[in-house]
């Protein structure tokens, strides 16, 4: 459908004087209707050259996007890789438009080789900058929450069905199942009408035309009204007054049209000033306060086929001047079909942002004007066909999107509603978390990580791949506990809050001891104490707790504490001490989980100083002789 499928005028220009060496009296009538838009009969006529023999390079790429066009998305593919067998030097938007065909089809080894093409003889796009940040990034995305529930709506028809928008309890949408309209010769379907169904039992029924001025003989498409209903904004071929525009290539543009509501329905329809003949303006979409309208356009100036603009309403009725929303929304690719919710959130389909294939939804949030890099909505609000025209209420967590897919390749893809049912929270950032060996900083695969909520319930678990890392999709805002496990390694945990953007968490685990470097700690281990005291000090405390953990997690060692004075008072008064001191130790160890059957102690007295202060000593060394040690024992 053209209004799916806004796209510049000049991209096609530019094929023409490019290929023009490949023109010529045979493939005339074809490019007249490719030209047209009429991709069916164009296929068909450059079908009938291949048939005579007189196909080129020039042939295969235009039918190749012709398929496209018409969602033939496998004969796409095919004529694809014929002509960049059969063409030197393809240009860089060739290898592009065949990767999405190849992810359209799910051959992803062959998508990702495509997309390497394309960034090698375009390495400034964007699209190719953020593919090579991330060539993996569809296992991310397959990998996200699912955010919504869907279902397909039962007035969906076998004739294109999209762009569903609901207000005031009825649902508007476009169609084409009015057979009576002229068939459009893009795919053959009827032109497109405004439906409104009723709402009856919670189901949407009894679809009819949108009564008033709006539809006509040619195109009209998505819709968007004012709160106050005394306003409808909605797309239309240029064609107003029976009078029916082209450009100077002949070619009939979009525009953006409103209607006022008179005696109950839609009439009075207005062409918007900053609609041109030379360019598309469409799919309307209303700021919450209706202060603004967000639009797609080809107009010149842009970032890549269509883009996203706002336009200011002012009080008095005028309109300011469209203002384009910036780089980071818009891309070389298509963006279109703008959606704004109570929250200000801005939602839209795109196929230059990376996705899953085809156009995908995306949001986009406000932050100090500017918006937010936009974030996938994900499987199965996403697919690999296109998938559009997504609107939602917060209030009711429901929305509607539009979409090609199929449950099989060769199915015929037919644009449908589906209801969208919010079931997880639907502001998700990524948190990539990247696991190492806090020695040696190798990275650490198939460790596990357990996401907790703020009540202690697991949220969430996954792993990290080959490269040590794992992406997570967390709820924006939310505070989560992180353990992380691997095996020959110590446990670890974090406490963080997800924030708005993209979170890279590095953890570093520490190798488990092995029994001799268990053995070999303990024998290091020593406490000291106070003169003529036998309590355990608040740093020997902390030595203890180290020694309690080496001991939990080596359950086959057993131990002998061996405690000491320093050498000033009689030997009975010492040995006493000592015990003492024993005992306290074996105490607090046993007092903090360690089995009383792996411990035993031993008072030494005076007897074994580690410094002989026969001839004196310092307080320091009077303090080195006051201790505890470890033995090893069976």
């Amino acid at each position: 459908m053209i209004m799916k499928n806004l796209y510049i005028l000049s991209i096609f220009c530019c094929l023409a004087s490019t290929m023009l060496w490949s023109q010529n009296s045979d493939t005339q009538k074809a490019d007249k209707y490719f030209d047209r838009f009429a991709y069916v009969d164009a296929i068909e006529a450059y079908e009938k050259l291949i048939q005579k023999g007189k196909a080129n390079a020039y042939v295969y790429k235009q039918l190749a996007i012709a398929n496209m066009k018409t969602s033939n998305f496998e004969a796409s593919e095919r004529l694809f890789k014929r002509y960049l067998r059969s063409t030197r030097n393809p240009d860089a938007i060739d290898y592009f438009n065949y990767a999405q065909t190849l992810l359209i089809n799910e051959e992803y080894d062959d998508f990702k080789k495509a997309m390497l093409d394309f960034a090698e003889k375009a390495p400034r796009d964007e699209r190719a900058k953020a593919f090579l940040e991330n060539p993996d990034y569809l296992m991310d995305l397959q990998s996200m929450t699912p955010r919504f529930e869907l279902n397909k709506l039962s007035l969906s028809s076998d004739f294109s069905d999209f762009g569903a928008y609901q207000f005031d309890g009825k649902l508007y949408f476009v169609s084409a199942r009015n057979e009576s309209r002229k068939t459009y010769g893009w795919d053959n379907e009827p032109s497109l009408d405004i439906f409104v169904a009723e709402n009856i039992g919670g189901t949407f029924k009894n679809p009819i035309e949108i009564t008033g001025d709006i539809n006509t003989k040619y195109h009209e498409g998505s819709i968007a009204i004012t709160k106050d209903r005394s306003t409808l904004y909605f797309t239309r071929n240029d064609f107003l007054e029976e009078k029916y525009r082209k450009d100077d290539n002949g070619v009939n543009h979009l525009k953006i049209y409103k209607a006022s509501l008179v005696n109950g329905m839609f009439q009075d329809i207005q062409d918007l000033p900053f609609n041109d003949i030379s360019f598309s303006n469409a799919n309307p979409a209303l700021s919450p306060d209706g202060s603004q309208l967000y639009f797609s356009s080809d107009r010149a100036g842009g970032y890549g086929s269509s883009d996203l603009y706002v336009v200011d309403i002012n009080a008095d009725g005028t309109y300011g001047s469209p203002q384009n929303l910036g780089p980071t929304v818009n891309t070389e690719g298509r963006e279109n079909f703008p959606f704004v919710d109570e929250e200000d959130m801005l939602y839209f389909s795109s196929d230059g942002h990376l996705g899953l294939g085809g156009l995908d939804v995306f949001y986009s949030k406000k932050d100090s004007g500017d918006f937010t890099p936009p974030q996938n909505l994900g499987l199965p609000l996403n697919s690999n066909a296109d998938d559009f025209a997504f609107t939602y209420n917060g209030n009711v967590e429901l929305g509607f999107v539009s979409s090609n897919r199929t449950s099989t390749k060769k199915e015929e893809r037919t644009d449908n509603i589906y209801g969208a049912k919010l079931v997880s929270p639907l502001e998700q950032t990524s948190v990539l978390v990247e696991v190492v060996d806090a020695h040696t900083e190798v990275h650490i695969q198939d460790a596990q990580l357990i996401f907790y909520d703020t009540t202690q319930n697991e949220y969430s678990r996954s792993r990290t791949d080959a490269s040590g890392n794992s992406n997570n999709f967390l709820p924006t805002g939310k505070k989560f506990d992180l353990q992380v496990n691997a095996e020959g390694y110590e446990s670890q945990s974090n406490s963080f809050e997800v924030p708005q953007l993209q979170m890279v968490m590095r953890v570093a685990l520490v190798p488990e001891m092995t029994s001799t470097e268990a053995e070999i700690l303990i024998l290091q281990g020593r406490i000291f104490f106070d003169y003529d005291k036998a309590d355990i000090r608040p740093e020997a405390a902390l030595e203890l707790d180290k020694l309690i953990e080496i001991l939990k997690e080596n359950g086959d060692i057993n131990i002998q504490v061996v405690s000491h004075t320093d050498e000033r008072g009689s030997e009975a008064y010492n040995m006493k001490l000592s015990q003492d001191r024993a005992k306290s130790t074996v105490d607090y160890l046993t007092d903090n989980g360690v089995d009383p059957e792996r411990l035993s102690s031993e008072g030494k007295g005076k007897t074994e100083p580690i410094n002989d202060c026969t001839s004196g000593c310092s307080d320091e060394e009077h303090e080195e002789n006051r201790r505890s040690e470890f033995k090893i024992v069976d």
